[in-house]
């Protein structure tokens, strides 16, 4: 079963970069497995990261940019109790 990830950023706060190179590694690491990877451009200094449901990393609460790892990690977890 394929997860859906979910990027919100602060696209007023130049957060595009990291959001890209998140992306990227994403798609390198699973390709057919994730189902998709939405992109919201927001505000208010966000960098907030779903694996599904399960919020992974906020910004607000987590502080600066999550390592690609930790997410990949993430998804890996999620993969393994939805197959």
């Amino acid at each position: 079963m394929a997860v859906p990830i979910k990027i919100t950023y602060c696209a007023e706060c130049g957060y595009a970069p990291q959001t890209l190179e998140l992306t990227s590694a994403l798609m390198n690491e699973f390709r057919t497995k994730i189902s998709s990877i939405t992109i919201i451009p927001w505000h208010d200094g966000a960098f907030d990261v779903r694996v599904g449901d399960d919020l992974v990393h906020a910004m607000e609460r987590d502080g600066g940019f999550p390592k690609n790892e930790k997410v990949i990690e993430a998804v890996r977890a999620k993969l393994n109790t939805a197959g």
